[in-house]
């Protein structure tokens, strides 16, 4: 299909072509897939000689922009700008057609061979008792929603669309932001949707970073946010309406038709962005109707947020702002005006929100872990044991300690864990207390936070989950007779205990993790940035990464013709499984000689 797009009857031989040659396409892939600004990549080729040398029909960076805009097809949908006025204010929206960005995603031929098209069971055993949980198809979700849409519409294939965001500071300074909105589908295997390389995450939107400080009233002010970013994302997801439940015709990479329904099935993001997203209150959890002052008990009992009842609170939009504001809070929901998820099939949204186990639990209980343990065993003494580890393979040496640490990484945390229960297995505690409490929390919350991350889970394996987080809680209150804590009333400690379920829903936790979202930002919202003049900047940061994308789509297609466009074989998938490999893989040539 790209090769008839960009077929040309003068140039069949040339499979460069618009570029008239090899050389000429691989200065413009370097040119816009290095950091080449396009100020440098002018006055290169303006040096006497250089063009004309290496045959180039571009001499500006100006020309080799216009030769991609024309000549190159387009791959995935160009971005939209549009106005959306809240509060009397009109704000502008970059976003891309949904439908046309799951219909790349659906059609690409990377992923034809990978594709899952309809729910599965597995399991682990002969008699079908122990049931296996990884890719987003071995979930109940796709289970129970494929039978509800068969109900209305038999035979129709299901996209689960996951959605993400985050706002992300772009420069080091003068606290320039964007909001990126990302899409994915779980139709993809997880293998692939967390490689930032194979292209299945699509930048969909960007959203105002407004902080509308023309609202002096602090109340008014985070309402007209979260109206904004609603009104925004409604907007943009607006297509999948219609499209989820009528179903639309969908190609495949491999020539295939389905009538597919493009389903809302999961969001994506940290505490904040969850909040923002439900309508809940902070220190609530954004998923079930447990109280703030419970959220550190792990016997209360909770039920997940009535959806009906939230859709008809906000329904009383129409009956007066008083009784809207007053059905909101009987229903544990902010008064947000018409909320994106309020008319997507199939949809609810406080079951769409997954666990986060990067700000949940490495940034999360984990940091507050490390400043309990720093504070019940002494600073001095915690940094003391880590300078007196010794080298060890995949352990880092933290020589300074841990407790003067500042601005911890998510990686950070995770290389402490390797290490911190073995620096306290022999630590004494204040007023002579004992320490196999401590030790027993300190591994509960451990053995919680490795099982969570497991690539593949069964029944068997979530009933260890449960019982780590359990052993955590039975031993929690030493925290408390040390004079740490009064109490462990933490979102994030309870949103641990919705582990369990989100897992047999939607798979394990590597489909969703927002570790994935961050390392996007990278090359979808501060390298564009970076090639921009940092004045309206969003115009020139959609347009380089359309460019952007047309290329790398090219260097694809270029790589298969001169691989003989050979056809790949059909992929087998398999669950991932714990097996630990004990070979030792070496570089053949190594380009080094040595390692400090």
């Amino acid at each position: 299909m790209y090769g008839a797009q960009v077929a040309d009857d003068e140039n069949d031989d040339n499979i460069f072509y618009p570029f008239a040659s090899k050389i000429e396409w691989e200065i413009a892939r370097w040119a816009k897939l290095r950091g080449s600004t396009s100020t440098a990549f002018t006055d290169l080729l303006s040096i006497d000689g250089v063009s004309e040398r290496l045959g180039l029909s571009f001499k500006n960076a100006n020309e080799l922009n216009k030769l991609i805009d024309h000549e190159l097809p387009t791959g995935r949908p160009k971005f939209k700008r549009e106005q959306v006025i809240v509060a009397g204010e009109a704000f502008d929206v970059y976003y891309r057609d949904i439908i046309e960005c799951v219909k790349s995603l659906y059609g690409d031929p990377d992923f034809a061979q990978y594709l899952t098209f309809a729910p599965e069971r597995h399991y682990a055993d002969d008699d079908e008792t122990v049931r296996l949980f990884h890719d987003m198809h071995t979930g109940k979700w796709w289970w129970d929603t494929q039978k509800k849409l068969d109900a209305q519409l038999p035979g129709g294939t299901i996209v689960p669309i996951i959605i993400s965001s985050d706002k992300t500071q772009v420069t080091m300074f003068r606290n320039k932001t964007a909001y990126p909105v990302y899409l994915t589908i779980g139709n993809i295997p997880k293998e692939l949707r967390r490689k930032p390389s194979s292209g299945s995450h699509i930048l969909l939107a960007y959203l105002p970073t407004s902080r509308l400080e023309h609202i002096s009233n602090q109340a008014s002010r985070r309402r007209a946010i979260a109206n904004l970013y609603h009104a925004c994302l409604r907007r943009v997801l607006a297509p999948l309406k219609s499209a989820g439940s009528e179903g639309i015709s969908m190609c495949s990479g491999d020539g295939a038709h389905r009538r597919c329904h493009p389903l809302f099935a999961s969001f994506v993001g940290d505490y904040p962005e969850q909040l923002l997203t439900t309508g809940v209150k902070f220190g609530e959890c954004p998923k079930c109707d447990v109280e703030a002052k419970d959220t550190g008990s792990n016997t209360t009992p909770f039920h997940l947020r009535n959806l009906n009842e939230v859709l008809d609170a906000l329904a009383a939009f129409d009956n007066g702002n008083l009784a809207f504001v007053r059905a909101c809070a009987a229903a544990g929901i902010k008064p947000i005006i018409h909320p994106f998820w309020e008319d997507l099939p199939f949809a609810n949204i406080f079951r769409a929100i997954t666990p986060d186990v990067l700000h949940q639990l490495y940034q999360g209980l984990i940091k507050h872990l490390l400043a309990w343990l720093s504070e019940a065993c002494g600073a001095a003494e915690i940094d003391a044991r880590c300078r007196r580890l010794p080298p060890n393979h995949h352990i880092r040496l933290f020589t300074k300690g841990i407790t003067c640490l500042s601005r911890v990484s998510g990686t950070e945390h995770a290389q402490i864990c390797r290490f911190i229960l073995g620096i306290i297995i022999d630590i004494r505690l204040p007023n002579n207390l004992h320490s196999g409490r401590l030790l027993r929390a300190v591994r509960g919350l451990l053995d919680f936070l490795y099982l969570a991350q497991y690539p593949c889970h069964s029944s068997e394996t979530l009933h260890s989950l449960d019982e780590a987080l359990d052993l955590f809680h039975e031993n929690k209150d030493i925290f408390i007779q040390l004079g740490i804590r009064n109490n462990f009333n933490l979102p994030k400690l309870h949103a641990a205990r919705h582990y369990h379920l989100m897992i047999m829903l939607f798979g394990t936790t590597d489909n969703y993790n927002t570790e994935y979202t961050e390392r996007l930002h990278i090359d979808l919202a501060k390298d564009a940035y970076r090639t921009t003049n940092h004045k309206d900047e969003f115009v020139q940061m959609t347009r380089w990464l359309e460019r952007k994308e047309k290329i790398l789509r090219h260097q694809k297609y270029v790589g298969w013709c001169l691989a003989g466009g050979l056809q790949f074989e059909p992929y087998h998938s398999r669950p991932p499984d714990m097996t630990f490999r004990r070979e030792q893989v070496m570089t053949k040539h190594p380009t080094a000689k040595a390692v400090s």
